[in-house]
């Protein structure tokens, strides 16, 4: 496979310590799959894999490529900052802003300085995402006023609304109930077909797995343990 087909270049190593124990994560693959998913138990290392991709997290040695760019190279130096490498990232837990409201928690994903979007400001690409998922209505509001729904639509909004290159998705349905999950598994995956973004999710649930995994990895211990 060339380098100029794929999504994902990836060949990273870490050193992790913390919570009582100590591994090397050693995560090794390529993808030209749209939708691709890393899957495995909790504890395997996915969601520093994913850190690390979005620029959260150093690698000790390696490379990250996305399209033939280098986002990451540790013999050449290059780290380019999360913000430069044009993903967006969902937290599993959405991370969204208790003291912003709504609309600036979407804003929030255009922001460039250190101070906090205006709460009656307006801009276009918020207002176009916050029609899109039905939030409009709801702009005022705070998260802990939002349904578990309201508050995921809310995360995917802040992460488009810079017109990403690629959604990069941390376990995005495990905070919701079951009934609600497929509902928004269903929505997610429209999403995709309509945007066309190659997409890199991260999950432990066997239903995410066939759902959205044109491209399916195995994490293990640190390790790609399986392909397909």
């Amino acid at each position: 496979m060339s380098e100029e087909n794929n999504n994902f270049d990836v060949q990273i190593q870490r050193q992790v310590q913390g919570a009582g124990r100590s591994f090397m994560l050693d995560v090794s693959f390529q993808t030209a799959a749209r939708q691709t998913v890393i899957y495995g138990p909790s504890g395997a290392g996915k969601s520093l894999s994913l850190q690390a991709i979005a620029g959260l997290l150093q690698p000790d040695r390696g490379h990250i490529r996305f399209q033939g760019q280098t986002l990451f190279d540790s013999q050449a130096g290059i780290a380019l900052a999360a913000r430069r490498r044009g993903f967006g990232y969902l937290f599993q837990d959405y991370a969204l802003f208790p003291h912003l409201n709504l609309r600036q928690n979407v804003a929030f994903g255009l922001q460039r300085g250190l101070f906090n979007p205006g709460a009656r400001r307006t801009h276009p690409e918020v207002e176009h995402w916050l029609r899109r998922f039905e939030l409009s209505e709801l702009a005022g509001l705070h998260p802990h006023q939002l349904s578990g729904g309201q508050r995921q639509r809310t995360a995917l909004a802040r992460a488009l609304v810079s017109r990403p290159r690629a959604l990069l998705l941390d376990e995005p349905f495990a905070a919701l109930d079951p009934e609600l999950r497929e509902r928004m598994r269903e929505e997610l995956q429209g999403l995709l077909q309509e945007l066309q973004l190659p997409m890199l999710m991260i999950t432990h649930d066997p239903e995410d797995l066939e759902r959205f995994g044109q491209a399916r990895l195995e994490l293990r211990h640190g390790r790609i343990t399986q392909t397909r």
